[in-house]
């Protein structure tokens, strides 16, 4: 079944990297689960695939302007792209589809994930309302608890990717502005190089597990890098810094509303 409104909100996936580099993808699964009625299990797998190709066609839009910083990207990556791929391929398998009741409330497989993914999209839409403090300059790579706190960083990332299909954005962002003193454009670049090879490796991850509808899955992923150019076109002209509060209140609502949904509504 064709879900021209499903494509049209992967172009506001792709927008919404483009501008702001994070946060869009948050949004992937519950379009995936909601309107293009595909299972949410399904829907973490599929959001793996088009969060990482969109993502990388924007890294190389910003590598082009030399906004990628390859040593942190790395140093960060790397721990990142470890533990998204374990979950992928060995932790979620392990998940009971019946995980606890509670009374009468019954939390699922397909339930727990969701409401995970809900409570995700809350973190990261006051990650997007508060504003991120920007530093001028870098700092030098010195120090171990500095390389402590980006592995532990690039490690919890990586293991709420595997779990919930999202690419952490808002995760990454703050984390390369803060502890590895990155501009703000050149953070954005580079969460998107983090971003694309963990969530593309993590899919690999989930080979052999779900049987995949590879038309749908590379439609949508197409729309959302039109959606990409167009965001990274706009950057140039609109400021992401703007519209990222805006954005954060709808992911907020839309989080409280699947919480709400997958818990409560569906249980009774």
């Amino acid at each position: 079944m064709i879900h021209p409104e499903g494509y049209l909100f992967a172009t506001l996936i792709g927008l919404s990297l483009g501008m702001i580099g994070g946060g869009g993808s948050v949004l992937t699964v519950p379009v995936l689960v909601y309107i293009m009625g595909i299972s949410p299990l399904l829907s973490t797998s599929y959001s793996l695939f088009i969060v990482g190709v969109t993502s990388l066609v924007g890294a190389m839009q910003y590598a082009k302007n030399k906004l990628v910083d390859y040593k942190t990207g790395l140093l960060f990556g790397l721990p990142s792209i470890i533990a998204v791929y374990t979950t992928r391929k060995f932790l979620v398998p392990m998940i009971p589809e019946h995980v606890l009741s509670i009374g009468s409330l019954d939390i699922t497989k397909q339930v727990f994930v969701m409401a995970l993914f809900a409570l995700l999209m809350i973190m990261a839409s006051i990650s997007m309302i508060l504003p991120t403090k920007e530093k001028s300059t870098h700092k030098n790579y010195t120090g171990g608890l500095f390389y402590l706190s980006v592995i532990l960083e690039g490690v919890l990332v990586g293991g709420l990717t595997g779990l919930v299909g999202a690419g952490g954005g808002f995760l990454i962002i703050p984390a390369l502005v803060l502890l590895a003193g990155l501009p703000m454009k050149l953070a954005v670049g580079t969460s998107l190089l983090i971003i694309a090879l963990k969530s593309l490796i993590g899919f690999t991850g989930d080979m052999g597990h779900y049987t995949l509808d590879w038309s749908t899955l590379l439609l949508f992923t197409a729309f959302a890098i039109i959606g990409m150019f167009a965001g990274t076109a706009l950057s140039k002209k609109v400021s992401g810094a703007k519209l990222k509060p805006a954005f954060g209140w709808f992911v907020l609502v839309m989080g409280i509303f699947i919480l709400v949904n997958e818990i409560f509504l569906k249980n009774n």
